[in-house]
């Protein structure tokens, strides 16, 4: 069966920057087809960041209630079933994806089902098990998202050597487990199977885990993760594995970097997750004579657009920071363009959020990144053990640090670690989209008792005269 259908705009992936940028379309008036050979709304609702965070937050309440006996709560014999968790993640989940679904149809998009590759800058065809459909547009926009990465001889097999898919779907609950990459996802899903009582062991390249953050935000993190009976490797390369005795579990052979000596650690399951790649691969785009970069990223300028005039690329596909709300950002501001609208990505700062224990929120640039950008600088920091919310929740770990210009007092950056950081770093990424001086914030009330007053604290210990906190 074939069939052709002719669209000004065709969205190719409905992940968090596809299908927003196929709403937005919509609701611009223009008309759009969205290509989908997977399940609606992508990696991120399916395999990523919404079942990851329903994961996390399970296992957190795990461990609160273990630990209740501090508030004066008493819980004997707490009982984790693993397959029902599962199923609690997967109706989120599905809750989530039928929606996605619905917006496009009510907003006057259409769905087609397949894998789409180009053929031409005017058309592309969508295999699927019913046939083919040729699409011809006017526009195209590129949102296929990105893959897990792999290193040489630890290849998926979804037994053995698993990725955060396989980890989001466990039948039961591995007794011991290597995760191989101590970067963001290894990390928060490390953290979840440690809380539920799984051994784990990170094995970590660099020098530390999360090494694309400040050490000290990220001190908290690894102390509570090695408290919980987690363990660290850093300066440790996974050279190699192997089945253990009669196909069960792994020997996983790792080497010191620095003395060179080698180790098997053994293991129910590895999780691999050393990064993502990019899905450029098979699109067709020799087709448009566009090429991608050596890591396989498409190149786009400021307003999304590559170097073929009516191609547009989006989200993780078109570069890093490879985050949702980056894409989401992203298809928002090739829908406008196309439409015809002024838009450009031009963002002051795109938030980074770590969902860890305690979690770990960035956004702007950090200390170092001021300096060396020619700014004279100066720091406050505010801990949350001196905020009353944060002890009555029993989180009184982590700070919030605040980065201002010295001579203008505009607000560059804000960098936290501990309880909700992640709800509270988009106040400070207002701030800095509005240009926002040090006391903006400071003279605006923050509600007492509450976590986000650890902000205006940090901002008025940047000017020097922060209450709660002793000032430089």
């Amino acid at each position: 069966m074939s069939a052709t259908v002719r669209t000004n705009t065709v969205v190719i992936g409905a992940g968090p920057g596809g299908y927003p940028c196929a709403i937005r379309l919509a609701q611009l008036g223009v008309d759009v087809v969205v290509v989908e050979k997977a399940e609606l709304g992508g990696v991120c609702l399916n395999v990523g960041c919404i079942p990851s965070k329903a994961l996390i937050s399970a296992s957190k309440l795990v461990e609160q209630v273990q630990h209740a006996s501090t508030m004066g709560i008493h819980v004997d014999n707490v009982r984790v079933d693993l397959r029902e968790m599962i199923d609690w993640k997967s109706t989120i989940v599905n809750k989530l994806t039928s929606g996605v679904g619905s917006l496009i149809k009510g907003n006057g998009g259409r769905v087609v089902r397949g894998t789409a590759r180009f053929t031409s800058a005017s058309t592309l065809v969508v295999d699927s098990a019913d046939g083919q459909t040729t699409i011809t547009f006017d526009h195209a926009v590129i949102a296929t998202g990105s893959r897990p990465s792999a290193i040489p001889g630890f290849a998926f097999d979804g037994v053995h050597v698993v990725g955060s898919t396989e980890a989001l779907a466990f039948d039961t609950l591995p007794a011991s487990m290597a995760v191989i990459g101590g970067g963001y996802i290894g990390m928060e899903m490390g953290g979840v199977y440690q809380r539920l009582g799984t051994d784990v062991t990170v094995v970590e390249y660099a020098d530390r885990i999360l090494p694309g953050f400040a050490a000290d935000l990220v001190r908290p993190v690894a102390k509570r993760f090695k408290r919980g009976g987690g363990t660290v490797l850093a300066k440790t390369r996974a050279v190699s594995w192997k089945p253990g005795p009669g196909g069960r579990g792994c020997e996983l052979t790792v080497e010191d970097r620095a003395s060179g000596e080698t180790r098997t650690l053994e293991v129910d399951v590895i999780l691999m997750t050393v990064g993502r790649t990019p899905t450029s691969q098979g699109l067709g785009l020799e087709a448009l004579g566009l090429a991608t970069d050596a890591r396989g990223f498409i190149e786009v300028d400021g307003e999304q657009r590559t170097a073929v005039a009516n191609i547009f690329a989006i989200g993780d596909v078109a570069g890093e920071p490879m985050l949702a709300h980056k894409a989401t950002k992203e298809g928002e501001v090739a829908a406008e363009v196309i439409a015809g609208k002024p838009a450009a990505f031009d963002s002051v700062g795109v938030p980074a959020v770590v969902f860890t224990d305690p979690e770990i929120a960035s956004v702007g640039l950090s200390e170092q990144a001021a300096k060396d950008a020619g700014h004279r600088v100066r720091v406050g920091k505010f801990s949350f053990g001196a905020n009353g919310r944060a002890l009555s929740l029993n989180e009184g770990e982590g700070f919030v640090r605040a980065i201002i210009d010295a001579d203008t007092q505009v607000v560059l950056g804000v960098e936290a670690v501990g309880p909700e950081v992640s709800n509270l770093i988009a106040e400070a990424g207002l701030a800095l989209e509005m240009g926002a001086v040090a006391d903006d914030i400071g003279l605006t009330i923050h509600a007492h008792p509450t976590l986000s007053e650890a902000i205006m604290e940090a901002t008025n210990a940047a000017l020097g005269h922060a209450i709660h906190a002793m000032n430089r």
